[in-house]
């Protein structure tokens, strides 16, 4: 690929990539994207996506199955790479084999589209997908296109990452130190962290609301909403805006619906994916001992409207794919 330098971005309209495991559903990197890809587009610049997942376009998107963190193979590694201190030997056959072959993927993504700027999406901060960060790394340190790697948490933020036998890759790409390469995080405290364990610049950029914009005026759309999940018009509705993952503590939801002593139904809009299942098997059962009614509703709710695949009017558009998948609390009464 023809190199390119910093100052290719200037003030005129830019051709932007998005690069990210997955672009779609309710996930906060996927929702912090859109609100990037519209003030962006608001400015005259024309994005483009790289993902597994994209609910962007068919003519602005370029789907790669081995970008997503969930893929099979992706998953294998992961398990090899975290919770020990020793690889496979095979496994960094296959690192490598994978990372060539992204590579090229991204390669073609940045010429299909005549890209001049990239904003990788937190697949250089975390290592949910290692050789996806290694080839993007190799990519950019090689073409030294104009980068913004937008770093939503680290590998250091999170236990899982602990112990491990990525060092090497989590130095190299998680994330890169590179000319060509800006740093944005979203808050001061993962800022100073990141100069102290990399030595690298970065500019705080907050995961905000758009409070100067009224919210829609009630429609209608929502109406049976209470019905659909079984709650009396009586009950407390209680919403748990969040993925299932234990730094969320939805066990003070739990405790706060019970502490109401009131007829109320715990609604969690979000299922648990990329970080296990123990913490859903725990909260179950606490749910089960405080008595509470919790309903997960990751199938209905989506940052848009849509219909299920059965065809019933949902929050969910028809482009995403289930959140929940197999893997959900089931309804308690």
């Amino acid at each position: 690929m023809e190199q390119k330098s910093e100052d290719t971005v200037t003030d005129s309209p830019a051709r932007i990539g998005f690069i990210s495991t997955r672009l779609s559903g309710t996930d906060g990197v996927s929702l912090e994207t859109a609100k990037w890809v519209k003030v962006l587009s608001h400015l005259g610049h024309e994005c483009f996506f790289f993902a597994d997942e994209s609910e962007w376009p068919d003519d602005h998107s370029y789907v790669v199955e081995e970008a997503h963190f969930d893929h099979p193979t992706i998953r294998d590694l992961t398990v090899d790479l975290f919770d020990d201190y020793i690889r496979r030997p095979e496994t960094s056959e296959t690192i490598e084999k994978l990372k060539n072959h992204l590579k090229r993927h991204l390669d073609q993504f940045v010429r299909r589209f005549d890209l001049q700027l990239l904003i990788v999406e937190n697949a250089l901060a975390i290592p949910m997908n290692v050789p996806l960060g290694l080839a993007l790394t190799e990519m950019i340190a090689e073409t030294r296109i104009p980068t913004l790697g937008h770093h939503h948490d680290f590998a250091w933020e999170r236990s899982r990452y602990a112990v491990n036998a990525a060092g090497d890759y989590l130095r190299a790409a998680f994330p890169p130190v590179l000319p060509s390469v800006n740093h944005i995080v979203i808050n001061s405290f993962a800022q100073r962290q990141l100069a102290l364990r990399t030595g690298a610049s970065s500019v705080v950029v907050p995961n905000v609301m758009d409070f100067d914009s009224s919210p829609p005026q009630p429609d209608g759309y929502a109406d049976d909403l209470r019905a659909t999940l079984e709650i009396a018009p009586d009950e407390y509705f209680l919403l748990q805006p969040t993925r299932i993952v234990p730094r969320k503590r939805i066990e003070r939801a739990i405790e706060l619906t019970k502490r109401l002593e009131a007829p109320a139904t715990l609604v969690i809009s979000h299922a648990w994916g990329d970080e296990g299942s123990s913490y859903a098997a725990y909260l179950r059962e606490y749910i089960d001992l405080l008595g509470v009614s919790v309903r997960l509703a990751a199938d209905i709710f989506n940052h848009q409207r849509g219909r299920t695949p059965e065809g019933a009017q949902s929050l969910r558009p028809r482009r995403c794919l289930p959140v929940c998948g197999p893997y959900h609390l089931p309804l308690h009464h």
